[in-house]
């Protein structure tokens, strides 16, 4: 009888075999590979952290914020520098902004530390109308006693910037010129919990230089990229040199639609190095 049985060749691979040498390769390069370049990222010998008492809104944040930044040893000389509080929606009576008063004051300090320019930008994820919330909030008052200027970094120029890890699967991002131009980025994130994060600090707040006029509102290619990995991507691209929290009143519950429980907590909290902040978020 004639038999059916294949002859052996060198080139025959079973499906099985042939799916497990691919794969294999793929998982190990995986796991050795990072997302980002060591070389680009240096973890700090010290990094330093601030907390300054505040009693309430009143006090002279200007005065507050400066000895902090004196005490930091934070050189602002000649800098451009931009600001970026956390402005969400406006309702009388909530904690989901960054209190104006901490900004302006913040925007007084760094002036009188010799900054060759202070701007303050932010780009809602929520609330288009720019307008509103700045009369609402009261933010465009004190501006204006300063003569500081505001940009919505919603609708500013932008540029294409490629993002400096890998974290998202995101090769670039538009980002705004006035980000882009500054040589310190200042974050001024509010004190308060946050329905997916848990804590907006720092490296959160720079959600909000990303334009709604590219990537729409509210900004989800954020979201369906992975909140920790935009967060981590944003940080390693632009990063923030000093960060600024307005812990006088802090919020915990949801800030979507401003129905947090107010805490006081009576102070700021400064740092060089932003992930700094966070654990001074929490309670003790």
């Amino acid at each position: 009888m004639r038999s059916t049985k294949r002859p052996p060749s060198l080139f025959s691979v079973s499906r099985r075999r042939f799916l497990g040498a691919l794969i294999a390769p793929i998982a190990f390069g995986a796991c050795r590979s990072r997302p980002y370049r060591a070389a680009d990222f240096t973890v700090p010998e010290r990094s330093a952290v601030c907390l300054s008492p505040a009693a309430d809104y009143g006090v002279d944040f200007a005065d507050v914020i400066g000895r902090a930044l004196g005490e930091l040893g934070v050189d602002l000389r000649g800098r451009r520098v931009l600001l970026k509080p956390n402005l969400v929606e406006y309702d009388d009576g909530s904690a989901t902004n960054t209190h104006p008063a901490v900004v302006a004051g913040a925007a007084e300090a760094i002036l009188r530390a010799g900054a060759a320019e202070v701007v303050v930008g932010e780009g809602p994820g929520h609330r288009r109308d720019m307008e509103y919330l700045l009369t609402g909030s009261g933010l465009d008052h004190y501006l204006r006693d300063i003569g500081v200027r505001f940009v919505d970094l919603n609708l500013a120029d932008v540029r294409r910037v490629p993002l400096r890890s890998r974290f998202t699967t995101l090769p670039d991002l538009w980002l705004p010129v006035d980000v882009l131009r500054a040589d310190v980025v200042v974050s001024m994130p509010k004190l308060k919990t946050h329905h997916w994060a848990g804590l907006t600090g720092s490296m959160k707040n720079l959600f909000g230089i990303v334009p709604g006029a590219v990537y729409g509102w509210p900004k989800n290619v954020l979201h369906t990229h992975g909140i920790e990995n935009s967060i981590l991507d944003l940080n390693a691209t632009v990063r923030s040199h000093v960060t600024i929290v307005d812990g006088v009143i802090g919020m915990e519950g949801d800030e979507r639609h401003e129905q947090g429980v107010l805490h006081e907590f009576l102070s700021a909290v400064l740092s060089n190095e932003p992930s700094n902040t966070r654990p001074h978020g929490t309670y003790p």
